[in-house]
């Protein structure tokens, strides 16, 4: 019988075992969508995700890159599903400037306490229009 190291695992089922979707169908739709690219290239949900593969996946603002590690098809604890994965010291800093970039803008231009009222909205309204 041949070993899982050898026969690889479908993506979409290691990205679920990874702990990166909660379940298979969302790590499928991500896929299929193009926000999970494997060793730079648009992928199907079902390729075999095979040890040192790279895999570039964008989660809201994140965009995270990671090296398979391991391969699994359990999910299991989250402290065993970490051992599956690397994240490249590249993506981590990016990640952390972008995560900043985003804090800073939220105190620079914080949201309004209440919305405008009904004189207020058609001020903009003519404001826009002009």
């Amino acid at each position: 019988m041949t070993s899982e190291k050898e026969l690889g695992v479908r993506l979409d089922k290691w990205l679920w075992a990874a702990r990166f979707y909660k379940t298979r169908a969302i790590a499928k739709e991500m896929i299929n969508g193009g926000k999970v690219h494997y060793n730079g290239q648009r992928t199907k949900s079902s390729k075999l995700a095979e040890v040192d593969a790279v895999i570039r996946l964008r989660q809201g603002y994140d965009e995270k890159e990671i090296v398979i590690k391991k391969l699994s098809e359990q999910r299991q604890k989250a402290v065993i599903a970490q051992t599956l994965y690397e994240e490249t010291p590249e993506s981590i800093a990016k990640r952390e400037t972008y995560a900043e970039a985003r804090r800073l803008n939220v105190l620079n231009n914080p949201a309004p306490d209440t919305k405008p009222d009904k004189k207020q909205r058609r001020q903009l309204i003519r404001f826009k229009e002009s």
